[in-house]
């Protein structure tokens, strides 16, 4: 990862530092001395007393000691994220969803960064039995404080305000780039997930895998499900004007990273929910054909990299783990 990365640069550069230390450590005075006013008189400088072993032992151990502290400072550092007060955070929150879903994935990028735990229900894409108690039949659904929060930009909205109750309003650049995500740059996706057959049964398989389906539903999941997306994404295809989609894809990605104008985040030094919104729409093609493809093509990378750094590992409660 980025940051272990980084922790071994800052520890390779400390490493250094102290052999530097240690070297000059161990020229005696005298020598420091006479190495200084030797060429004055014209006497050759006398030469200095070898270090003893234990003393040079003890030098090489600090150093290396010094080094990986530093290192782990640095990585806790880089990694470390703030914890919200424990009277803050939403109790019993569940998440409807489709694995692959871009609004179901920039909910769970949301509660993932902010540490909010949350179990997982997956959606049978076709019979949907999981939802059939909620007259609300698309997803993401999530239950928060035995309330019933749906459409992905409003739930997030709620949690923001449960979270930071200080905080009156985004701004204008932040509330920008949400829209920009729920109009723009979730059409262009599905034209790409699907775009082929053989790219729609990989984004099927995936979500046939990851759901809690018996045999036959998974098989009726990847193979219909697969079929009826290709057909869907052709007509969003048309109905959003796209004639090239992995241009789009290409042209969408080097739109956002051009509105990052050279920062780390949208947010600045942090994510704000911009970036969280972005990062959670591409996360279920990042490894898939379309977003390999995204990475290799666009300058995203680096962003998605840090992002992923970022958010870390997941909040998710899997089974067995309450």
């Amino acid at each position: 990862m980025r940051s272990l990365r980084a922790a071994q640069s800052l520890a390779s550069r400390s490493l250094l530092l102290s052999a530097h230390a240690l070297h000059g450590a161990t020229a005696s005075p005298a020598a420091a001395a006479a190495a200084a006013g030797g060429s004055r008189w014209g006497n050759p400088p006398p030469p200095a007393p070898a270090p003893s072993s234990r003393a040079l032992q003890g030098g090489v151990a600090g150093a290396v000691s010094f080094s990986l502290t530093f290192a782990t400072v640095a990585a806790a550092e880089v990694q470390a994220k703030e914890r919200l007060p424990a009277d803050l955070l939403p109790q019993n929150v569940v998440l409807y969803q489709y694995q692959a879903c871009p609004f179901c994935n920039k909910v769970r990028a949301f509660l993932d960064y902010h540490d909010i735990p949350y179990k997982v229900v997956e959606v049978n894409p076709l019979s949907k039995k999981e939802i059939k108690w909620s007259e609300y039949k698309k997803v993401p659904i999530l239950t928060a404080d035995g309330e019933n929060l749906v459409d992905s930009s409003d739930i997030i909205n709620k949690l923001q305000r449960k979270i930071s109750p200080d905080v009156e309003s985004t701004s204008e650049e932040e509330t920008k780039w949400r829209r920009w995500v729920d109009e723009h740059l979730v059409h262009v996706l599905s034209p790409n997930i699907y775009r082929t057959t053989s790219e729609a049964l990989e984004s099927f398989d995936y979500i046939a895998n990851n759901g809690n389906f018996s045999f036959t539903e998974r098989f009726a999941v990847k193979y219909a499900g697969a079929a009826a997306m290709y057909f869907v994404s052709k007509k969003l295809k048309k109905k959003y004007n796209i004639t090239d989609e992995r241009a789009a894809l290409y042209d969408s990605a080097n739109t956002w990273t051009e509105a990052l104008n050279g920062r780390n985040f949208l947010g600045g030094a942090k994510p704000n929910l911009a970036d969280l919104a972005v990062f959670g729409v591409l996360r279920p093609i990042r490894y898939l054909r379309s977003g390999k493809d995204m990475v290799e093509h666009t300058q995203i990378g680096e962003w998605y990299q840090r992002m992923e750094d970022a958010v870390g590992e997941p909040s998710r409660i899997e089974e067995g783990q309450e």
